[in-house]
């Protein structure tokens, strides 16, 4: 009984705690959906690769989106033209490198600011460089799903007297081709797939309507994804509270004392629990006084990369080798930045 009373308090300080990053990380998340055309800022994307993938990891303080909301704006940057360098990068630091986060790192680890300062310069120096690596493909389309890969401009695409060119590279003609199509100008037609309509859907149904439209639909967007994200912050909580209090400490002690075990354990942990990253510092603080920095380190900083959740959102964007290789590259470099703290720093 008293095990279960203390795990119980621990689940509710937890959920307490983190809370109200939750819902504020939501607010920020809705807000820039419907108040804030990223569009503006494709025309200041740099075009050279490495400029451009840390450029994109930086956007995230423009628009402070976690793993939930980085995949949708990721994929509106992609279909509207930028380098795929910014978007690479924009999807895998924004879940960090924004102030929310930042700030509740902040607010949970206020007694080792080391941990808040290279929480955010390894995901900057992950983000950037994969990125850079992805910016390597010229042509990002082969990785892409296809619905997302028709979308995309095309270099001299639309040019007069030019001949058409099929995204999906084949001659068949339009109409004999499967998906919906629109009158464009007289004897074209153009084609609407799924993707585009559900990227351009909230501009169209916002566009020139009044402000208190657009708050109401703020408010039953929040609404929406508080009952998504709740669910998995209770889950995780839970999860937290449980491992505390039941998992025998000797067991706790062996893995989270290895300066290899105890990141792959917390890297595994982060897969799988998938938090999300305006309050997952919070749990990662349950477990500062059983495993390592460099262990707290990898599940702050995987985490929020690539977890199951952010894998399966991923997966609407990119076909599953281009997800296995985002997998792996973040998990290598998160690995050995996170092993290096642990041998030279803590």
């Amino acid at each position: 009984m008293n095990q279960l009373n203390s795990a119980f308090t621990l689940f509710l300080s937890l959920l307490v705690e983190a809370f109200p990053f939750l819902l504020l990380g939501v607010l920020f998340s809705g807000f820039l959906l419907f108040f804030v055309d990223e569009r503006k800022l494709v025309r200041l994307m740099p075009q050279n690769p490495l400029l451009g993938a840390l450029v994109g990891s930086c956007i995230g303080f423009l628009f402070p989106v976690c793993e939930c909301g980085n995949v949708p704006v990721a994929r509106r940057l992609l279909m509207q033209g930028v380098p795929s360098s910014v978007a690479i990068g924009f999807l895998l630091a924004a879940p960090t490198i924004n102030p929310v986060v930042i700030w509740a790192t902040w607010t949970a680890f206020r007694d080792q600011p080391e941990i808040v300062f290279m929480r955010i310069g390894f995901s900057l120096a992950i983000a950037t460089i994969l990125g850079w690596v992805f910016s390597a493909q010229k042509d990002l389309r082969p990785l892409l799903r296809p619905a997302v890969a028709r979308t995309i401009p095309v270099k001299g695409e639309g040019a007069q007297g030019s001949a058409p060119v099929h995204r999906g590279g084949t001659s068949t003609p339009a109409l004999l081709q499967s998906g919906t199509y629109w009158l464009n100008e007289p004897g074209q037609l153009g084609r609407l797939d799924v993707a585009e309509l559900q990227a351009t859907m909230v501009a169209a149904s916002t566009a020139g309507k009044p402000l208190s439209y657009k708050f109401i639909l703020l408010i039953e967007n929040t609404v929406q994804e508080m009952r998504e994200l709740g669910g998995v912050l209770i889950l995780g909580s839970a999860i937290a509270a449980i491992v505390q209090v039941f998992v025998p400490r000797d067991i706790i002690l062996s893995l989270g004392q290895g300066s290899v075990t105890s990141i792959l354990a917390m890297m595994l942990l982060a897969a799988v629990v998938s938090i999300c990253s305006t309050v997952d510092s919070f749990f990662a603080l349950s477990f500062a006084s059983t495993f390592t920095t460099g262990s707290l380190l990898a599940f702050l900083v995987f985490g929020p990369m690539i977890d199951l959740k952010a894998v399966g959102l991923m997966l609407s964007i990119f076909k599953p080798r281009a997800v296995f290789y985002l997998f792996a590259l973040a998990g290598q470099l998160t690995f050995l930045f996170t092993l290096i703290v642990n041998l030279y720093v803590s």
